[in-house]
């Protein structure tokens, strides 16, 4: 017999090295590459965050609001993100919700407040309407998770708003955790223009001609106000809620800063950023945008895995300075 000239066994050895070739790509095909989630990206500048927000109002923030989401053995509970008077969700939060999404929790963000829900200026309302709104979320976040309790992270008046749902909407059963950055705990001076006022015996006219009307809100933040002294009597905490506080010496909003902060108890933790890294220049707006704060919200949210907390130069506004 004579051999297969070289050119055919050549070409059937290359024909058979294809089909296995075929085969394994085949087979490669058929089992799915493990997924590859890219970590969403956090915002540090408040500036940039705020301008963002006010053209997109009605826009979670990134990390927000997937409703599919179900909580991990490791977080949980889902977090709900309350935003700031005369802010909205998508503003206040694009640093906090992807920060808390890429760490693995299931993040929530709302409007309340404003004329609508899609309102660039929200938490104007009277503060008992919002905390009626924030009820309703509450319990919708539940609903969808399956989680027995959330958590809540607020900004400004929206760590104090919530404090009244806790104490007067029956909230306090459905809240692990409460954790306020600049909140208006105890009322606030704005600065000292409150105090002015009174001076100059032109803050109730100016309240009920004025801010009254366009802001409710902002009267009922006012230290000394109806409200203020009534959401702090007794203490001002709810029993089984873990409160965490952290305000800036540098806040221009709530003055003095210290005003942030509730009466230390057990389950009271009051943090100034400062006395942590002195190079954090943040002031009300950036804090919740601010590195070192948001560190503190995270250590809050889980003390059972504190991370180390960075100093870096952090400015008013603008944020860190790279």
């Amino acid at each position: 017999m004579r051999a297969a000239p070289l050119s055919r066994i050549s070409r059937a050895v290359v024909t058979a090295a294809l089909a296995v070739t075929g085969l394994v790509a085949a087979s490669a095909s058929a089992t799915p590459a493990a997924a590859t989630t890219a970590p969403l990206p956090v915002e540090t500048h408040f500036g940039t965050g705020f301008v963002t927000g006010f053209l997109k109002p009605g826009e979670a923030p990134p990390g927000a609001n997937d409703w599919s989401c179900r909580p991990t053995a490791a977080h949980p509970d889902p977090v709900i993100l309350a935003h700031g008077t005369a802010e909205n969700m998508n503003g206040n939060w694009r640093g906090a919700a992807p920060l808390l999404a890429n760490a693995g929790y299931c993040v929530f963000a709302f409007n309340y407040g404003g004329a609508g829900i899609t309102s660039s200026m929200g938490g104007m309302a009277k503060i008992e309407d919002s905390a009626a709104v924030m009820a309703g979320f509450v319990d919708k976040v539940r609903a969808a998770t399956g989680a027995a309790k959330v958590d809540i992270v607020g900004h400004s008046q929206g760590g104090m708003m919530a404090r009244y749902y806790l104490d007067s909407l029956g909230g306090a059963g459905k809240v692990d955790k409460l954790v306020a950055l600049s909140a208006t705990n105890q009322g606030t001076t704005l600065d000292g223009l409150t105090e002015l006022g009174r001076q100059l015996q032109i803050l109730e006219p100016m309240n009920k001609f004025v801010v009254g009307p366009a802001c409710p809100a902002c009267v009922q933040q006012e230290i000394g106000s109806d409200f203020v002294t009534a959401l702090n009597a007794g203490g001002g905490t709810a029993p089984g809620v873990t409160y965490t506080n952290i305000g800036t010496k540098f806040d221009e909003v709530t003055t003095p800063y210290t005003n942030a902060f509730l009466p230390a108890g057990p389950h009271v933790t009051n943090i100034t950023v400062q006395d942590q890294c002195v190079l954090d220049g943040t002031d009300h707006t950036e804090i919740a945008y601010d590195p070192i704060a948001l560190t503190d919200v995270l250590n809050a949210l889980d003390p059972a895995h504190p991370r180390a907390i960075p100093c870096q130069v952090v400015r008013p506004v603008t944020g860190p300075l790279l």
